[in-house]
C-alpha cells in the first residue's frame, strides 16, 4: 500500500476520534456517553499491542503461555466486588486523581512516596509506552509498499504519529485542572476502539481459520506435524509451571496498580454498581480477543517463512494471500490498540507527574503567589508540557532499546516494575500498621533488586556492554547472577525478578510497618482505608486535626486556586451542610479536610496538605488520641443512625395507629348505619302489624279485607321474625355455639337444591342459572348450613346482575383435600376496596343494581362464620375482569375421624 495512503487513512482516523471525542464532551449527558458498557469496554484498555500482535509472537514461540496475561485479570474480577469497590469509594470521597495520590494519601500525603510512586509508573510505563510505538512502527513499514525505513528522526512517521496522540491528549484531557473529574470525550474514544480492535482481531481469526483453512481441526492436524508442536500445546513441567504461577502474579497486580488501568477502573468511574457488569463483561471480553490466538499462532508457523516476526502473523497472513484490504483492517485495530493505551497511559502520568513531582517540589511557591486564573492555566500547562515530555522518552526508549526487545519482553519488564506498587498498595488497604517509611524503603529495595536482576542485563544486551557480573555474578559468586539469584535457573528472567523483588519488598514492609510507628496523620488514614465501611457516611467528621486556624484564610487559599465564584459555592454548601453560621471565624478539622479535597483534584493531596499547613497551625495528636476520636466519632454517627431509626419506627407507628383509628371510625359508621336499618326494620313491620291490628278492630269491615290484613299481619311477622333469627344465628356462629349436623353427601344434589330455591326468582328477572354436575362431588358438610349459603350467594348475585342480560354460574371443582365451589355473575362485580371488608358483620355493598342497598349486612359475614366452622375458606376472587366471583373451600377428609 502507499505510503502517502496510509497516512492518510491514519490521519483520518485521527480525525474521527477527534470528532467523537468532541461530541462526547459537548453531549455528556446523553445516555450513549454515560452507560455502564462505557465503563466496561474502558477497561479494554489492557488490551494493547501487546494482546493485539505480542500474543500471537508468544504463542507461535511459547505456545499456551500467553494466557498468562489474561488470567490474573480474569482471577482479579470477581475481587473487584470487593476490593475494588472499596477503592472506588475511597477515591470518591478524597478526590483522589491518580495511584500516586491514592498511596500517599494512604500513608498520611506522604510527599516522598507520592513522588516515588511516581517514578516507579514512569519507570513501568515509558517502556510500554515505547513498546505501543514499535508496533506502530513496525507495523506500518509491514504495510508500506516500499518497506520504508526512516533514516533519522525528523523523517521518523512514528515520531509524528505520537506527537498528534499527544496533542489529542492535551486536547481532551486538560480542559480542567479539577483531574479527579472524568474525561468523557476519551473514554467514549476507547470504548469504541475497544470495540474496533476486538472486531478486526475476530475478522481475521475467522479469515485464517475458515478461509485459509478449512477450520480449527484442518489447523490442528497440519500444525501437530510441526517439529516441537508438543512443545508449544502443552503446559510444560513442574519448572514452567512456576512461570506461569509468577506471570499471572504480575497480570493480576497490573489490571489494579497499571496507571491507566486504575484510571480507567477508579477515576472515571460514574457509578460503583457498575463493576457488577465489568466482573463478568471484562473477562468475557478477553475470551473473545483470545479465541484465535492459538489458530493464527500456528497459521503463521504453518504458512509464513521462520525468518519474519511471529508478533505479526494476524498482519503477515492476509498480506501474504494479497488480501490488502483485511491487512489494513488489523494494521487499524492494532493501531487503536496502541492509540488507546498511548492516551491514558500519558493522561494518567502527565497528573502524577504535575501533582506529585513538579507542583510540591519546586512550583507550589509561584502558585501561592498568583491568582485563580493564572493558576488554572499554570497548572495545566504542566500537565501538558508532561504529556509531550512522557511521549518523546516514550519514543527516545524505542529508538534505543525496543528494537532488541519483542512486544512481550517490554511489556513484562513494565509488570515488574509497576508490581513492586503492590505490597504498599494492597497491605494499605488491609493492614493499619502499614508505615510510610517502611512502603518508602520496600518499593527502593524493590526498584533495586529489578535493576539489578533485569534492567542491567537488559541495558547490558542493547549497548553491547559487557559487565562481567551478568555472567558471573556479583564479586564472582555464582549465586549473585542476575537472572539465575541464589542458583534458581529454571525462571524466565522477568519470573525471577518478580520473584526476588516481591519477596524483598514485602518483607522490608511488613518487617519496617512492625518497627516503625507512623505518625497521627498516618494512623488517621489508615483507619479511615482499612475500616472505610465504618466512615464511608462520616465524610469530613472522620478526619482528625487539631489546632488553630481561620475561615477567612482558608477562603483566600481557596480563591487562588478554585475562583471567588466556586469557592463561595462550596463554603455555603459545607455551611447550610453542618449549620454552621456565615459569620463564624474559626475553623474545625471539618472545613480543613473539606477543603483539602477541594485542592487535591487539582494539585493532589500532597500539595492540598502542604498548602494548608502555611495558612494552618496544627497541633501534634497522639496515636491514643486518635482512636478515641475515631471512635467517639463512630458512636455519635451510630446513635444519630440509631435515632433516625427509631423516629421512622415511631412515625410508622403513628400512620398505623391513624389508619387504624380511621378504620375504626369507618367500622363504627357501618355499625351506626345497621342499627339505623335494624331500627328502621324492625319499626316498619310493628308500626304495619299495629295499623293492622286497629282495623282488624272494627267489626263492620267485610270479610275479604279482614282475610287482607290478617295475612299482612302474618308476612310482617315473619319478616319480624327472620331478622331476629338472623341476628342470633350469627351470635351463635361467632360464639361457635352452633352444632353442626355433619354427614358425607354430593355437592351436586344440594347445589341443586340451592338453585331450585331461588329459580322463581331467577325466572322473573329472566337471568340464567348453569351449573355443570361434577362426578366427584362428596364432601362432609352440614347440608341446611351450606344451603343457606349457596342462597345467600346466588340471592347477591341475582341482585348485581341486569335483567334478561344477567348470567350465574355455579362450579364444582375438587383435588384430593378439598372440594372448591365457585360462584360468579357478569353482573357489576365487587370493587377492590370492599374485598377486606365484604365479611364483616354490617357491611353492605354501595354497587348495587338498586339506588338503596338492600339487606341487613348479615348475609355474607354469616357465610363466612359458616364456612369457618367447617374448617373451609371463602374470599373473592378478582381475577376476573366482569362480573364478581366468589369462591368457598371445604375439606373432603377432615370430619372421617370425628365423631358425631
Amino acid at each position: 500500500m502507499s505510503n502517502y495512503l496510509l497516512i492518510f487513512i491514519i490521519i483520518c482516523y485521527l480525525g474521527f476520534l477527534f470528532l467523537l471525542a468532541y461530541t462526547a464532551e459537548k453531549k455528556q449527558r446523553k445516555k450513549w456517553v454515560n452507560n455502564p458498557y462505557i465503563y466496561v469496554l474502558s477497561l479494554a484498555v489492557y488490551c494493547t499491542a501487546w494482546t493485539f500482535y505480542g500474543s500471537v509472537g508468544i504463542a507461535a514461540e511459547s505456545g499456551i503461555s500467553f494466557l498468562t496475561i489474561y488470567l490474573g485479570p480474569v482471577i482479579a474480577m470477581p475481587l473487584w466486588l470487593v476490593i475494588m469497590q472499596k477503592i472506588i469509594k475511597i477515591s470518591k470521597q478524597h478526590k483522589i486523581s491518580s495511584i500516586a495520590d491514592f498511596i500517599s494519601l494512604r500513608y498520611g500525603n506522604n510527599r516522598f512516596l507520592g513522588a516515588l510512586v511516581t517514578v516507579t509508573c514512569l519507570l513501568a510505563i515509558i517502556p510500554y509506552i515505547a513498546l505501543q510505538l514499535k508496533a506502530v512502527s513496525e507495523t506500518f513499514s509491514i504495510m508500506s509498499s516500499k518497506r520504508y525505513i526512516a533514516t533519522g528522526i525528523l523523517d521518523d512517521s512514528t515520531l509524528y504519529i505520537a506527537l498528534i496522540i499527544a496533542v489529542f491528549v492535551v486536547f481532551f484531557g486538560t480542559q480542567l485542572t479539577d483531574a479527579s473529574k472524568g474525561k468523557r470525550g476519551i473514554m467514549v474514544t476507547i470504548a469504541v476502539e475497544s470495540i474496533l480492535k476486538l472486531v478486526f482481531f475476530l475478522v481475521i481469526g475467522f479469515y485464517v481459520v475458515f478461509y485459509l483453512f478449512d477450520g480449527t481441526q484442518d489447523i490442528y492436524n497440519q500444525a501437530s506435524l510441526l517439529e516441537g508442536f508438543k512443545e508449544l500445546s502443552s503446559f510444560g513441567g513442574l519448572d514452567n509451571g512456576f512461570n506461569w504461577m509468577f506471570t499471572i502474579c504480575l497480570s493480576f497486580f497490573a489490571i489494579f496498580l497499571l496507571p491507566r488501568q486504575f484510571h480507567v477502573a477508579v477515576i472515571e468511574n460514574q457509578n460503583v454498581k457498575d463493576i457488577k457488569k465489568a466482573i463478568w463483561m471484562f473477562p468475557l471480553y478477553l475470551l473473545l480477543f483470545n479465541v484465535f490466538v492459538i489458530f493464527i499462532a500456528w497459521a503463521g508457523n504453518l504458512r509464513l517463512p521462520s525468518s519474519v516476526n511471529s508478533d505479526y502473523y494476524s498482519l503477515l497472513l492476509p498480506l501474504h494471500t494479497e488480501n490488502t484490504f483485511l491487512a489494513l483492517l488489523v494494521f487499524m485495530g492494532g493501531f487503536s490498540a496502541v492509540i488507546s493505551m498511548i492516551v491514558v497511559s500519558t493522561l494518567a502520568l502527565s497528573t502524577m507527574v504535575s501533582n506529585s513531582i513538579i507542583i510540591p517540589y519546586g512550583f507550589l511557591k509561584k502558585l501561592v503567589e498568583s491568582n485563580s486564573v493564572e493558576n488554572a492555566k499554570n497548572i495545566k500547562n504542566i500537565r501538558r508540557l508532561s504529556i509531550f515530555i512522557i511521549i518523546i522518552f516514550a519514543y527516545l526508549f524505542y529508538i534505543q532499546f525496543s528494537k532488541q526487545l519483542s512486544l512481550f519482553s517490554i511489556g513484562l519488564i513494565s509488570f515488574v516494575i509497576i508490581a513492586q506498587l503492590a505490597p504498599s498498595f494492597f497491605l494499605g488497604l488491609f493492614w493499619k500498621r502499614g508505615a510510610s517509611k517502611a512502603a518508602n524503603m520496600g518499593i527502593i529495595v524493590g526498584l533495586l533488586v529489578v535493576i539489578y536482576t533485569l534492567l542491567i542485563p537488559i541495558v547490558n544486551h542493547s549497548l553491547g556492554l559487557n559487565i562481567s557480573f551478568i555472567h558471573k555474578g556479583l564479586f564472582g559468586i555464582e549465586y549473585l547472577k542476575p537472572s539465575q539469584l541464589l542458583g534458581i535457573k529454571y525462571l524466565t528472567p522477568e519470573s525471577n525478578a518478580f520473584l526476588w523483588s516481591m519477596s524483598f519488598n514485602t518483607l522490608v514492609f511488613v518487617v519496617g510497618s512492625l518497627l516503625v510507628k507512623g505518625n497521627y496523620r498516618e494512623r488517621n488514614y489508615a483507619e479511615m482505608f482499612v475500616n472505610n465501611e465504618n466512615y464511608e457516611n462520616l465524610q469530613e467528621e472522620a478526619f482528625i486535626w487539631k489546632g488553630e486556624a481561620y475561615v477567612s484564610d482558608i477562603r483566600r487559599l481557596l480563591i487562588r486556586f478554585l475562583g471567588e465564584t466556586r469557592t463561595k459555592r462550596a463554603l455555603s454548601i459545607f455551611n447550610k451542610k453542618y449549620g454552621i453560621s456565615e459569620q463564624e471565624q474559626k475553623a474545625d478539622s471539618r472545613l480543613i479536610n473539606f477543603s483539602e479535597k477541594l485542592l487535591t483534584g487539582s494539585l493532589g493531596s500532597v500539595s492540598a496538605k502542604i498548602l494548608l499547613t502555611h495558612v494552618t497551625k496544627e497541633k501534634p495528636i497522639s496515636l491514643l488520641q486518635v482512636l478515641e476520636i475515631l471512635e467517639e466519632s463512630k458512636e455519635t454517627k451510630a446513635n444519630n443512625k440509631l435515632l433516625i431509626e427509631k423516629s421512622e419506627e415511631l412515625s410508622i407507628m403513628t400512620n398505623q395507629l391513624q389508619e387504624a383509628n380511621e378504620e375504626l371510625r369507618e367500622q363504627d359508621k357501618i355499625k351506626d348505619e345497621f342499627l339505623d336499618t335494624v331500627a328502621h326494620e324492625l319499626k316498619t313491620p310493628i308500626t304495619s302489624i299495629k295499623a293492622a291490628s286497629e282495623i282488624l278492630s272494627d267489626d263492620d269491615m267485610p270479610p275479604e279485607m279482614r282475610q287482607k290484613f290478617l295475612k299482612n299481619i302474618i308476612e310482617d311477622t315473619d319478616r319480624l321474625a327472620t331478622l331476629i333469627h338472623n341476628i342470633l344465628d350469627l351470635e351463635k356462629l361467632s360464639s361457635n355455639r352452633t352444632e353442626l349436623n355433619i354427614a358425607k353427601r354430593d355437592m351436586n344434589q344440594t347445589i341443586q337444591k340451592s338453585i331450585d330455591s331461588i329459580q322463581h326468582l331467577a325466572d322473573k328477572k329472566q337471568v340464567d342459572i348453569q351449573f355443570k354436575r361434577n362426578q366427584d362431588g362428596y364432601a362432609f358438610y352440614d347440608e341446611d348450613r351450606i344451603l343457606q349459603v349457596l342462597i345467600n350467594l346466588l340471592s347477591n348475585s341475582l341482585k348485581f346482575v341486569e335483567n334478561i342480560k344477567g348470567k350465574i354460574k355455579i362450579l364444582l371443582e375438587n383435588n384430593e383435600k378439598l372440594i372448591h365451589i365457585i360462584v360468579e355473575d357478569n353482573g357489576k362485580g365487587i370493587p377492590k376496596e370492599d374485598d377486606q371488608y365484604i365479611f364483616d358483620k354490617f357491611y353492605q355493598s354501595k354497587n348495587q343494581n338498586i339506588q338503596k342497598p338492600q339487606g341487613s349486612g348479615f348475609g355474607l359475614a354469616i357465610c363466612r362464620k359458616i364456612i369457618e366452622s367447617h374448617q373451609g375458606n371463602i374470599w373473592v376472587d378478582q381475577t376476573i375482569k366482569k362480573g364478581a366471583r366468589l369462591v368457598f373451600t371445604l375439606p373432603k377428609n377432615i370430619w372421617e375421624q370425628k365423631e358425631f
